[in-house]
């Protein structure tokens, strides 16, 4: 039941402790429970649910096997309500609802802050809030893209309608949550020589350096990040931003968004460096959880996020809506 194939699995062992008596008078064992982590040499290192790594001879294991993954707490969370959290991450500069769907306008070339927001089965007839859709993105010279949770009842209704994916070879956007207490675990603490994170209150175009399309558009981008209770951090080495994120929070809910490092910057911990911080300073602000959104095919991000205990709740992506000769 178990060996090196168990590593990255959930596994409960029983061991025994040397030099230890148990009740019935033959030797003390104990269970351990968690991640595995390492198996080789001898030995077994598991990681427990609160970050303690325990090394177990092999000798000493009486039994073992995989268990289930714990059930995540936060999957008693629809994906509407999850999403509709996750809109705090910006702030359109116009909105408009109908039938319960959000009609968000920004101008600029950003989809999630000029898209509607379709989650949910609509209290209006589809169509009727469809021709809204188009009559609100017309007045403004667009043509409406809908933010949708991959699979459920509006990606497929619209997809039915003509609307189509507006990259159809990506995988989507994964919304991924964990708690701050097991972020905290995880995390480096600050120490003398680690680099000073930077706080700014409002985007600069400092803080924006390297993005280029976002300082090509500034206004705009600035108008979706006027936000509430929001830090927006940075790293310098020699004068230089290497590495940056941003955080708000939506209710006892942590938004952490646009971590970026430089690439000559990369692999030097940086990005933990950044997310320490955040994770921080959510904490301070009451913060129980932490909702952060990756693209699903971002490989080195999706390992970091996945080592520091973020769960998949969902996946997003956009469709567009068809031409006017198409309908």
């Amino acid at each position: 039941m178990l060996g090196p194939h168990v590593v990255g699995q959930r596994v409960v062992v029983r061991r025994v402790l040397r030099g230890l008596t148990g009740p019935t008078g033959g030797p003390a064992m104990t269970d351990v429970l968690g991640v595995c982590e390492r198996w080789g040499n001898g030995s077994c290192v598991v990681r427990r649910e609160n970050g303690e790594l325990i090394e177990i001879l092999v000798a000493d294991i009486v039994s073992g096997k995989p268990v289930p993954p714990r059930p995540s707490r936060f999957f008693r969370f629809d994906d509407e309500e999850v999403e509709r959290r996750a809109a705090g991450i910006f702030r359109p500069r116009e909105a408009a609802s109908c039938g319960g769907w959000t009609m968000r306008w920004s101008g600029g070339t950003n989809k999630r802050a000029s898209s509607v927001l379709a989650v949910g089965e609509p209290d209006l007839p589809l169509d009727d809030v469809l021709q809204v859709a188009r009559d609100f993105y017309a007045a403004r010279g667009g043509r409406p893209v809908a933010q949708v949770v991959v699979g459920s009842w509006a990606d497929r209704q619209l997809v039915a309608r003509g609307w189509r994916p507006i990259d159809p070879h990506g995988s989507g956007t994964d919304v991924m949550l964990a708690g701050i207490a097991a972020l905290a675990r995880q995390l480096p603490a600050p120490d003398d020589g680690q680099l000073r994170v930077h706080h700014e209150d409002a985007v600069s175009r400092g803080w924006l350096v390297g993005n280029e399309r976002a300082l090509a558009d500034f206004e705009a981008v600035a108008a979706t990040l006027r936000l509430d209770d929001a830090v927006f951090a940075s790293v310098c080495v020699d004068g230089q931003q290497v590495a940056r994120g941003r955080t708000n929070l939506a209710w006892d809910w942590a938004l952490f968004a646009d971590l970026t490092v430089q690439p000559a910057h990369r692999r030097h911990g940086l990005a933990r460096i950044v997310m320490a911080d955040a994770v921080r300073w959510s904490a301070e602000r009451g913060a129980t959880a932490m909702l952060l959104q990756v693209q699903a095919d971002n490989e080195p991000a999706q390992r970091l996020y996945a080592s520091l205990g973020f769960e998949r709740h969902h996946s997003y992506r956009y469709l567009s809506a068809p031409d006017a000769a198409e309908r």
